[in-house]
C-alpha cells in the first residue's frame, strides 16, 4: 500500500471546512475494518483512509502548521500503513472500569509474545507480529499494533472466499474467535 505524502494532507484551514465529512466517511470505511474479538478487545484494520485522518486530527488538536512537523507526523504514522501482502491493525484492550484496569491487563501479560493473535484460513494460519516497545516483562499496554504478512496463496483465498476465514485470540487467560463476514473480508482483501 502506498504510503502517505505532505501531498496527501490538507492544510489545517482547508481541513476544517471538509473534517466532517471526512470524519463520516472514514467511519463508514472502519465499520467494516472493525473486529471485534470477545468482550475486551476490537482490532482496527488500518489504510490510507484511516491513517491520514488521524493525521489531519492529530495537526488539528495540536495545532500544527509547520511543513516539518507535519511531515515528521507523516512518517511516524506511515509505519502504521500496511507493506506489500500485509494487514495492519490497532489492537484495543478496552477496560473500561478503572479498578479493573491493571488486574485486567496483568491477565493478558505474553498476548503480545508468540502466535496468540492470529488469522486462522482452512489449516493454516497467519500470525500477528506485534510492534516492540508497547509491553515489558511486568506491564501490557492497552493499545498494540499488528501486522499479519499474507502469502500470495492466502491472499487468492482471502479476495475469492473459497474458504471461512477466522481471526482468534489464543491466550491462556483469554480466548476469543470469529469469523470475517463478506463486508470485512472485502474491505480488507481491498488491502493486499
Amino acid at each position: 500500500m502506498q504510503k502517505l505524502t505532505l501531498k496527501d494532507i490538507l492544510p489545517l484551514n482547508e481541513y476544517e471546512k471538509v473534517r466532517n465529512d471526512l470524519k463520516k466517511n472514514v467511519i463508514q470505511i472502519k465499520a467494516n475494518r472493525r473486529v471485534h474479538l470477545g468482550d475486551i478487545i476490537t482490532l482496527v484494520f488500518e489504510n490510507r483512509h484511516t491513517i491520514s485522518l488521524q493525521i489531519q486530527e492529530m495537526m488539528r488538536v495540536e495545532h500544527i502548521y509547520d511543513e516539518k512537523k507535519i511531515q515528521d507526523e507523516i512518517d511516524i504514522y506511515n509505519a502504521l500503513i500496511p507493506e506489500q501482502d500485509e494487514l495492519s491493525a490497532t489492537l484495543f484492550i478496552e477496560i473500561t472500569e478503572e479498578p479493573k484496569i491493571k488486574p485486567e491487563l496483568d491477565k493478558l501479560m505474553g498476548l503480545d509474545n508468540g502466535r496468540s493473535v492470529f488469522f486462522e484460513i482452512g489449516s493454516q494460519k497467519v500470525y500477528a507480529k506485534f510492534e516492540e516497545g508497547h509491553s515489558n516483562e511486568t506491564k501490557i499496554s492497552a493499545v498494540h499494533y499488528v501486522r499479519f504478512e499474507f502469502s500470495p496463496e492466502l491472499i487468492q483465498i482471502l479476495k475469492t472466499g473459497k474458504e471461512d476465514i477466522f481471526l482468534e485470540i489464543d491466550h491462556p487467560n483469554y480466548k476469543a474467535r470469529i469469523k470475517l463476514n463478506h463486508a470485512t473480508r472485502q474491505s480488507l482483501a481491498n488491502d493486499l
